[in-house]
């Protein structure tokens, strides 16, 4: 008989979320198992109650997503699970806490359908946030150059360096700060593309702003919540066109990253040594 296919939530939030839990069903999960409340502390025990209770050539049938508002935890936690696993008695695993990285990559793969990457300069608002880290990580992959927005230049910097540690040259991530209109405008100078990232109901990018821009190509708002991060594109917006500008609401955008997630689930049923990070579900993405 045939194993089935178990996913292991490890939730980091007082409630395991309700979304994960509908993909993970809606990609094909025969059995999931959802852990609230999930500490550093607790990883250890659930990978090896994961990895000791099949033989080897079945531990392709389990695997763990790793999932909650807090991202920086969330990193811990895969961490600390692939510290866990014991050489070749592991499985496949998945971060998306606060589905940062299905995000950054279907917006990143949005962008990448009107722009060559290598050729093209970026501005990330509220570029410090979880979402907007990895959309610029993604970004400067592909060999853009990255401004990194935010209203601090300590928090702007930090992350600059952060990702440029993770992101060899030639490219280089630059902090921008933008505390009001006019630093707004200097930032989008020369820019392609801008990705609004911020928190739910923040608006970054007015639309008086935007309609001075000449160089802009592409603009995607990440927030579904009223007001809009960027004032002139609508939630359901999938390359409308606004001027020379094509533009991507979150919803436009939620599609794509619906079928990445999707995806993803589903491939860690493959191996029993698949790690997905940003990078990963974005290689996932182009290929769907």
């Amino acid at each position: 008989m045939a194993s089935s296919n178990i996913l292991i939530l490890l939730d980091t939030d007082e409630q395991a979320n309700s979304f994960d839990r509908v993909v993970a069903v809606d990609a094909g999960v025969d059995q999931l198992f959802a852990y609230s409340r999930v500490t550093l502390e607790q990883v250890q025990s659930l990978v090896h109650g994961a990895i000791f209770t099949r033989a080897p050539d079945e531990l392709r049938h389990t695997a763990m997503f790793i999932c909650g508002s807090d991202v920086d935890l969330g990193e811990q936690v895969l961490a600390r699970v692939r510290s866990s696993f014991l050489g070749s008695l592991s499985v496949s695993v998945m971060l998306d806490a606060n589905g940062a990285n299905t995000t950054a990559a279907a917006a990143v793969i949005a962008a990448g359908r009107h722009l060559e990457f290598d050729h093209c300069s970026a501005l990330v608002l509220a570029g410090t946030g979880p979402v907007g880290q990895r959309a610029a990580r993604l970004l400067a992959r592909q060999g853009a150059s990255i401004r990194l927005a935010s209203r601090s230049d300590q928090r702007a910097s930090a992350s600059a360096d952060r990702i440029n540690a993770a992101v060899k040259p030639p490219q280089e991530v630059v902090p921008c700060v933008i505390t009001d209109e006019d630093a707004l405008r200097r930032g989008l100078e020369g820019v392609d593309v801008v990705i609004a990232a911020g928190k739910a109901g923040v608006e970054l990018l007015p639309a008086s702003v935007m309609n001075e821009v000449t160089d802009l190509k592409v603009a995607i708002d990440l927030n579904a919540v009223p007001p809009l991060g960027i004032e002139a594109i609508g939630v359901t917006d999938k390359a409308r066109d606004i001027g020379a500008v094509k533009a991507y609401g979150a919803i436009g955008v939620g599609g794509t990253k619906m079928k990445i997630h999707r995806a993803a689930v589903a491939s860690l049923f493959e191996s029993n040594d698949r790690v997905l990070d940003a990078e990963e579900i974005y290689a996932l993405g182009g290929s769907i």
